[in-house]
């Protein structure tokens, strides 16, 4: 009880699967006395591009622009968009973060790649000499909980889509895990659209289940060895 979720939500229609999967959340975690915030991506307009605009002011450098430098320096004095800034404050307030979202070409829609690319930068997030089990963003755990067209055979390892871990890598190890952050077990709805009304009525069960004890789970290992064994 007491904890702070932030949801990071990436599907344009509150009547889908993910939808669904996003209310359940909501009311789960807020009946346990979470306050949860949502960032509703699509439904905020969100800006994905990592441009100049996420500077306000004058740059460190306007010779050339290099958007690592200048949102790390920006950062330092107080000068990055507002957008960004709210995003950040709801991230360093977080006690959990739970991104939502359907699977697209092995990776997570480009809206909410592009909140990872902006929100999470040098300075607020990670620092060169604290990254990993040393970034700045340590005492959080982070869930992924996404949908696939594909169904869960076709995400083995002798399948010729490969074991679903090595396509959590990049977002569990590469992104959260570096950035100090701890990671729980990834929960995957495998294929709801060619699911039946009933299997699909039995993945939203488990995952009201699952939230029930959240905070009980301990974190994955985030080493190659988890993901490649």
């Amino acid at each position: 009880p007491g904890k702070k979720v932030l949801i990071v939500y990436a599907h344009q229609e509150p009547k889908s699967f993910n939808g669904s999967l996003l209310k359940i959340a909501v009311e789960e975690l807020t009946k346990q006395g979470c306050s949860v915030t949502v960032s509703d991506l699509y439904a905020m307009q969100f800006e994905p591009r990592a441009t100049r605009n996420d500077i306000v002011g004058p740059l460190h450098n306007s010779e050339a622009f290099n958007y690592g430098v200048e949102t790390w320096e920006a950062y330092k004095r107080g000068g990055l968009s507002k957008d960004l800034v709210e995003e950040q404050k709801k991230v360093q307030e977080a006690d959990l973060l739970i991104f939502q979202f359907p699977l697209f070409w092995f990776n997570m829609p480009a809206i909410l790649k592009g909140w990872m690319d902006r929100v999470l930068v040098q300075g607020f997030a990670y620092d060169l000499s604290k990254a990993y089990d040393g970034g700045l963003l340590q005492d959080k755990l982070s869930l992924f909980s996404f949908t696939t067209g594909g169904g869960q055979e076709m995400y083995s390892k002798e399948s010729i889509s490969g074991d679903i871990r090595y396509i959590l890598w990049p977002m569990q190890h590469g992104i959260m895990h570096f950035c100090g952050v701890k990671v729980l077990e990834p929960h995957i709805c495998y294929a709801p659209e060619h699911a039946s009304e009933e299997k699909r009525k039995e993945m939203l069960t488990a995952w009201t289940q699952r939230l029930k004890t959240l905070w009980k789970e301990e974190p994955i290992d985030c080493s190659p060895e988890w993901y490649f064994k």
